[in-house]
């Protein structure tokens, strides 16, 4: 029987999707008869575009991407199977901080991160929740991450946000100090997850169980898998990280429970995440669960 095709849009390429690369290198998707090929977005091909325009039909990325279109009158894009249920991004200090409280942000210079906007809006909600005024913070989102991390680098900045391999690779360095993560600052919600359009919903919903069944199925993997194993299997995605910064994000994600334990998008965290979203100015109205999320698929995985 020949593997049906699909294309998978990710949003960047990052150590905090390893379950997509467990799912794709553990040989689950395989079993489920799909040949997976995953596309990293460009400037001119994005997760949405890519759905939109009908080059891929499944693309990875926060609820977000959705609550944006929706918010503007744009198409539906449904978010069908959580894949990371914690904020994957840490803050650096380039001083040693063992004795950090958010109220040391003030006046002071964070470099964020500016590909996607869920980590800041974040990162106002602990500010807030901290009884620290945003607006006393000097919040830079002008730089990709490479740019962003060679100027803190170079002497700009108090603090960075960023996420993994960099994390651990400016530790080791000695070229920053962690002083907190944001996941556990934020969290539980479902940040990443994967999302199709209604047509899809409606006319491949095979395709996409079997999808979803193969996730479940190196979700529980994970739970049970040691760092070293994790880090061994995915090492294909990430051939310029060294094993041991590999295995060292891993290891640090796999501790605050980043991984969704299986693939459903439940409505408290989709609420929660709304709020942050809303309360940052990000979206300007509330949109119901059940125009964003379909959690039929994955509940009938779960539960099958």
């Amino acid at each position: 029987m020949t593997a049906e095709r699909l294309v998978v849009y990710e949003p960047f390429r990052s150590i905090f999707y390893a379950p997509q690369f467990v799912t794709l290198y553990g040989g689950h998707f395989a079993a489920e008869g799909l040949d997976v090929e995953v596309r990293t977005s460009t400037a001119t091909v994005t997760t949405t575009s890519a759905l939109i325009d009908g080059t891929a039909e499944v693309s990875l990325g926060g609820v977000m991407r959705s609550l944006a279109l929706a918010d503007r009158g744009g198409p539906r894009l449904v978010h069908f199977a959580e894949v990371n249920s914690r904020n994957g991004f840490f803050l650096l200090s380039r001083v040693p901080r063992p004795a950090f409280v958010w109220s040391d942000l003030v006046d002071r210079t964070v470099l964020s991160f500016a590909e996607a906007p869920t980590p800041w809006q974040c990162m106002l909600t602990v500010l807030r929740r901290h009884g620290v005024d945003p607006a006393r913070v000097r919040i830079e989102r002008t730089r990709p991450v490479a740019e962003a991390i060679a100027a803190f680098r170079a002497g700009h900045g108090d603090f960075l946000e960023t996420g993994q391999p960099f994390t651990e690779l400016l530790i080791a360095e000695g070229a920053a100090h962690l002083v907190a993560s944001m996941g556990e600052a934020t969290g539980p919600l479902p940040f990443s997850s994967y999302m199709t359009t209604t047509a899809a919903l409606a006319d491949r919903r095979d395709m996409l169980t079997r999808f979803t069944r193969a996730l479940y199925r190196a979700q529980r993997w994970l739970a049970g898998a040691a760092a070293a194993d994790v880090a061994a299997l995915i090492a294909p995605a990430f051939p310029d990280v060294a094993p041991g910064v590999r295995q060292a994000a891993v290891a640090r994600y796999l501790a605050q429970a980043t991984w969704a334990a299986d693939p459903i998008l439940r409505a408290p965290g989709y609420a929660y995440l709304h709020q942050i979203l809303l309360d940052g100015g990000f979206i300007s109205r509330r949109h119901r669960y059940e125009d964003l999320v379909d959690d039929g698929i994955a509940r009938g995985v779960v539960g099958g």
